[in-house]
């Protein structure tokens, strides 16, 4: 008698950018990414500083996460007792922006999805900026808020698609501005054509900041793009760039001006030890002021400061959300 097959083990989802450009949500992203901080904070989300490993030439970046079961149900539907584990690999030699991110099935170890390509690591990053500026910026009442963009890149790109769908904080309108005036109109048409949102390409870093209530600073830049005294009482900012002691995007007398300094993952942020610009300012955990055990914005006219790092462990939660959406 011929023993019955053994069940043929289900093979994981693979995903490009193509099938996050058109399965991903703001919603799903921000959903997962806000869920992952929650269980950062209350110790249910292992997400240890980046590993590095060395090329000659470059690096191969890891970032590691693993959602504990009641983790992995709240964000990616899982059913059961199984948690979620993966991580994200890219090169920073690799200019094309390639990435790889894996998930396994913690309590069988199987593997589960894999997505590759540019789209899902800056969407993720988008979506930790929406989360910010809901948590920290002043709302913009019925008409939503204005919003300043320095940087025409994937990631400014990302921070107003993830934001075009939050309730409380879509951009009423929103003033892009770019080292060369063209490709900021460009920007600017895109965002209107494909996002909804009322853009235009100003001619100056000055007039995007200047009376808005979110800055989102999204550059490549070693020096800074901004003047701390263009930025309003009541402002929030958020920077993606870099922030070292030597290479920085916004000026360090602004974290002096802001009330509170948050970021996502303040074990990243320590990783710099005192190479990083805002390495002996306090940091508030993102999580922690959600979870409502760390202050947030104390008052309207407080300056709130975000310092994107990238949390480890929320794109694998994307990626899991992504493959059950």
């Amino acid at each position: 008698m011929t023993p019955p097959a053994a069940p043929r083990t289900p093979a994981p989802v693979l995903l490009g950018d193509a099938e996050v450009r058109a399965r991903l949500t703001p919603a799903t992203a921000t959903a997962a990414v806000r869920h992952a901080l929650l269980e950062h904070q209350a110790g249910r989300l292992a997400a240890p500083p980046r590993l590095h490993a060395g090329l000659g030439g470059g690096e191969l970046v890891f970032t590691v996460g693993a959602l504990a079961a009641e983790g992995a149900q709240g964000v990616a539907g899982v059913h059961g007792e199984a948690g979620v584990h993966g991580f994200r690999a890219y090169g920073t030699a690799d200019r094309a922006g390639e990435q790889l991110v894996a998930v396994w099935d913690s309590a069988s170890g199987r593997l589960t999805a894999v997505v590759h390509g540019q789209e899902l690591g800056p969407r993720r990053t988008g979506a930790i900026g929406a989360v910010a500026v809901e948590a920290l910026a002043r709302t913009g009442g019925p008409a939503g808020c204005r919003l300043g963009l320095i940087g025409t890149g994937p990631q400014g790109w990302a921070q107003l698609w993830a934001l075009s769908a939050s309730a409380s904080h879509r951009p009423a309108e929103v003033a892009v501005f770019g080292r060369r005036r063209e490709r900021a109109a460009r920007f600017a048409a895109r965002v209107r054509e494909e996002l909804g949102l009322a853009a235009r390409a100003v001619d100056s870093a000055r007039a995007a900041v200047q009376g808005r209530e979110v800055v989102i600073v999204a550059t490549n830049s070693p020096t800074p793009v901004l003047e701390a005294d263009w930025v309003a009482p009541g402002t929030h900012v958020s920077t993606l760039g870099p922030k070292s002691t030597t290479h920085y995007e916004i000026p360090p007398e602004l974290a002096e001006r802001a009330a509170v300094i948050a970021t996502d993952s303040p074990a990243q942020a320590g990783s710099y030890g005192t190479d990083h610009l805002l390495g002996p300012t306090p940091l508030t955990a993102l999580g922690a002021v959600l979870a409502g055990t760390a202050p947030g914005r104390g008052g309207h006219d407080d300056i709130t400061l975000f310092s994107s790092v990238g949390l480890a462990g929320t794109e694998v939660a994307i990626a899991a959300a992504l493959t059950r959406a």
